[in-house]
């Protein structure tokens, strides 16, 4: 199913019945959390899904990195959940720390390791960060590191690159994207994980799973059962969304209607 786009709305937000974020990567330079600032901002729900790796507690071991943006981006989150929005934060790999938190509630923000969501149209899906099917995060931690290093590495080119694009009058274009969709392995592993985590949905009686964890968003049939993924705000600034008429739709969201938002990316670029 090719991916919805969303224009921007010119006078009041979209209304859906939920909306599914994952990958944001609070605590990183390669979060474009101006974009997703803009994407709540013209977004509303009346279930909001945070599916893993919220914030990057590997990078934040490493070295303090947290942009007022990052702050508005809870502040932002909060003040949905203190205006009725049910939020549900799932715990991914990257913020493996809450998982001491699970059952909890945090400014009326409930901490669980998965949840079911109900679509209109009485389908049961199955929402889950993802990471426990990837083999290397279970059986490789250190491995895993090495490649998360090697990954920043690349999002710091790809925020360059975008750059020098904006600078030209041209769109955001996700090179790291680009790079995963021609790296032969890459593509094989994210066919097994679609494979995995399909499976095993369909094992526990789901009719659909949606997860995070892969940075690749797509809403598709795999073998009977519907598989979604949200993608990320790093690279391809996408989210997932059930319209209030019960339609599932992945939202990409390369906008920027701060005017500061130019400033801001400046600042990322230097880092």
């Amino acid at each position: 199913m090719k991916p919805a786009e969303y224009d921007v709305p010119e006078q009041r937000p979209q209304r859906h019945r939920a909306i599914w974020i994952s990958d944001i990567h609070l605590g990183t330079p390669g979060c474009k959390a101006e974009y997703l600032l803009d994407f709540l901002k013209w977004n509303e729900s009346d279930q909001l899904y945070l599916v893993g790796d919220i914030i990057d507690g590997w990078q934040l071991k490493k070295g303090w990195y947290w942009r007022q943006s990052h702050n508005d981006v809870i502040q932002k989150i909060l003040r949905k959940a203190r205006k009725g929005t049910h939020v549900t934060y799932i715990a991914g790999n990257h913020d493996e720390v809450i998982r001491q938190f699970l059952g909890m509630a945090f400014g009326d923000i409930k901490i669980v390791d998965e949840a079911t969501h109900q679509l209109l149209d009485g389908r049961r899906i199955w929402v889950t960060h993802g990471d426990l099917f990837d083999g290397i995060i279970l059986h490789a931690k250190w491995l895993a590191y090495l490649g998360d290093s090697m990954y920043t590495v690349i999002l710091k080119l790809n925020n360059w690159f975008n750059h020098f694009r904006h600078k030209m009058g041209m769109s955001y274009w996700s090179l790291s994207q680009y790079l995963k969709h021609k790296v032969k392995n890459a593509v094989s592993f994210i066919t097994k994980f679609e494979n995995i985590v399909t499976d095993e949905a369909r094992r526990r009686g789901y009719d659909g799973v949606l997860c995070g964890h892969i940075h690749k968003a797509e809403i598709r049939d795999i073998n009977g059962i519907l598989y979604c993924n949200d993608g990320d705000w790093v690279e391809s600034l996408s989210a997932i969304v059930e319209t209030s008429e019960g339609v599932l739709k992945v939202v990409h969201w390369p906008y920027r209607t701060s005017e500061s938002l130019d400033e801001q990316e400046n600042l990322a670029v230097s880092a």
